[in-house]
């Protein structure tokens, strides 16, 4: 008996919880955010009609992070504000620069209450009765792996250019190759190089050196960079020649 009472009162609870929710949804505004990456880009494709929707609509790079967003950091101070009830959007990728940034912010939208609903991928996050959809979080889960998964595979793809780099004896120790692929002496072996050297140890100046070489100024500024110190000496006390 008394667990029949319980179980009575458990759904009267639940039902009264659920014509709360709603009735707060009601005093909300149902979201439509559209993002295209240039401005030339329209959004017909993404122009599914929302009744009684408020549009947010970006023309930025998809590379920027979706709180950065013009429209996109707008319609989160909505949110914070429990102005909206839902974000509909064409597809999930509208919702940030790459996975771990659309993983974030659906699952900060949810966290808020907020359902987000995809066209594309038929995807809601939250239920009628303001549930977490378990199929979704299993989604934003599968996301988030994939997510490390993009991370561990940049970080290797960094640490073997690093590796590389460092064969060739081009790695300043930056995190970067230098600004060439070849190593140091078989850059200086060349013979517009060998030009360079030589029109700066007669003492002229950069510019002229690059007139006589025929080649740019950042050239001859790059083989000076690539000299020896003491080569380097040599030059900067040669008599001036006059252009």
């Amino acid at each position: 008996m008394y667990f029949e009472e319980l179980k009575q009162y458990t759904l009267k609870r639940l039902y009264y919880i659920c014509i709360e929710r709603k009735r707060n949804n009601m005093k909300k505004q149902v979201a439509q955010y559209k993002r295209v990456s240039t401005i030339e880009q329209n959004t017909d494709r993404q122009d599914t009609v929302i009744f009684g929707a408020k549009v947010y609509e970006d023309k930025c790079s998809g590379n920027i992070a979706f709180n950065k967003r013009s429209m996109g950091a707008e319609l989160m101070e909505d949110i914070e504000a429990n102005k909206i009830s839902e974000v509909h959007v064409h597809s999930i990728d509208r919702l940030g620069r790459n996975t771990l940034d659309i993983m974030q912010t659906i699952e900060h939208l949810t966290s808020k209450g907020v359902n987000v609903i995809s066209a594309k991928e038929g995807l809601r996050t939250l239920n009628e009765d303001g549930s977490e959809n378990m199929i979704s979080k299993m989604i934003v889960g599968i996301l988030g792996t994939l997510a490390e998964f993009e991370l561990s595979r940049m970080k290797e793809r960094q640490r073997e250019g690093i590796e590389k780099a460092k064969n060739r004896n081009a790695y300043k120790g930056n995190g970067r190759p230098s600004g060439t692929l070849e190593t140091k002496e078989e850059f200086l072996s060349k013979s517009k190089a060998k030009k360079v050297v030589k029109y700066l140890k007669e003492g002229n100046s950069l510019r002229r050196t690059a007139k006589l070489a025929e080649c740019s100024l950042t050239f001859v500024q790059k083989v000076k960079g690539m000299l020896e110190p003491k080569e380097i000496e040599l030059i900067e006390y040669r008599p001036f020649i006059k252009e």
